[in-house]
């Protein structure tokens, strides 16, 4: 019998990194289960194994070590979820709540039923699908993959019908079933953390800009730059997401802003994301300080900013080789910037090795601030 309170975290990467420094404040144990040993977030607890998630034993393994389970990533099965519940354990986001967001198919049925405006989407079997829906929707066609696509693993843009043979072959080899969507003449590309507990309360981070480069979240501005009007569409449209898939813990949900001030969904994470990073530094309570509340039913706290403005600026892998151990150093002597990594031993071109946050009296000011550091750390 342990003491203390502990989580278990599916997944070992920064997201459960930063779970478990938030925990450890709160005075909670955190327990890892990933795929390798050695993960970033397993270095900071005594408590981890690592095995396929579906090896039964191992995960046993895990789930007598945790009083509460959450995950980090939403490429774990909704199945494990279902088994962990079978035993007994509270497991936040729940099985059902997983099985609904990683099949994007099923997931953009979900929000249609909740009225959530989206872009045009159909499941599609075979290339002719892909053509007819081009009949509907017209070009440019996103292809995607109904699971496991991220930071633009797994999509494809169709501008036309001589696309479509090749992207549906790869992407059906690589992730199986596949849907297709409309094209979004975007202007901004907005998100928002949306927070809900046990009981169903709920409360929102600040509507942010997000800005991709290579289809990777590159930077995150808040607030955004949007009428209040938008601002009010997007939080309600993040609102309704969560509460249409039952979500307990902390959600990313991705927003498309049009020329016309229509606000369209795009997708939602069940955990942590990326865009609400800044919330370290930037909000009252961070966004996995609120995770953890929320999910052992904790009183939830504030989303407020703490300054008018912050900027997170991601730090991708410039090279191929191993992370210098001193590769934050150059970036401390900026006034102002507050230094994440995510201590993986690896870089890769593109590959998220931390982040850098920036507070300021404005979004220029801040971005500024944030920007200059990103661009010293050695990675």
């Amino acid at each position: 019998m342990h003491l203390m309170i502990r989580l278990g975290i599916l997944g070992g990467g920064q997201l459960a990194q930063m779970t478990t420094q938030a925990a450890i404040s709160l005075g909670i144990e955190t327990a890892i289960f990933e795929r390798k040993p050695d993960s970033p977030a397993s270095r900071l607890t005594h408590h981890h194994v690592h095995g396929d998630w579906t090896d039964e034993a191992v995960l046993r393994q895990f789930a007598d070590l945790c009083d509460v389970i959450t995950l980090e990533n939403e490429f774990v099965d909704a199945q494990v979820l279902a088994q962990l519940e079978a035993w007994g354990k509270p497991v936040y986001p729940s099985a059902q709540t997983l099985g609904t967001v990683q099949d994007k198919l099923r997931q953009k049925q979900t929000m249609q039923s909740a009225d959530i405006p989206l872009p045009p989407f159909v499941g599609v079997a075979a290339p002719a699908d892909v053509l007819a829906a081009a009949e509907q929707f017209d070009w440019p066609l996103v292809l995607k993959s109904r699971r496991d696509g991220y930071d633009g693993y797994g999509n494809a843009t169709l501008s036309g019908p001589d696309d479509v043979a090749a992207a549906f072959a790869q992407l059906q080899t690589a992730k199986g079933a596949l849907l297709v969507e409309g094209w979004v003449p975007f202007v901004r590309e907005l998100a928002v953390m949306v927070l809900r507990g046990r009981d169903g309360e709920t409360r929102t981070y600040p509507v942010v800009e997000t800005v991709q480069r290579d289809h990777i979240c590159h930077v995150v501005r808040a607030p955004a730059a949007i009428s209040a009007d938008v601002r009010e569409k997007a939080r309600l449209i993040a609102l309704k997401a969560v509460q249409a898939i039952d979500g307990v813990g902390v959600f990313g949900v991705e927003l498309f802003e049009l020329e016309d001030g229509r606000v369209l969904y795009n997708e939602i994470a069940p955990r942590p994301h990326n865009s609400g990073h800044y919330t370290i530094e930037g909000c009252v309570t961070s966004q996995f300080e609120n995770h953890i509340r929320a999910v052992l039913g904790w009183p939830l706290g504030s989303t407020e900013l703490v300054k008018p403005a912050a900027v997170m600026v991601n730090v991708l892998g410039g090279f191929q080789g191993g992370a210098p151990a001193d590769a934050a150093a150059p970036a401390l002597t900026v006034p102002g910037a507050h230094v994440h990594l995510y201590a993986k031993r690896d870089v890769r071109p593109g590959r998220k090795m931390g982040h850098v946050t920036a507070l300021a009296e404005t979004i220029d000011a801040a971005e500024q601030t944030a920007r200059q550091a990103a661009d010293r750390v050695t990675l």
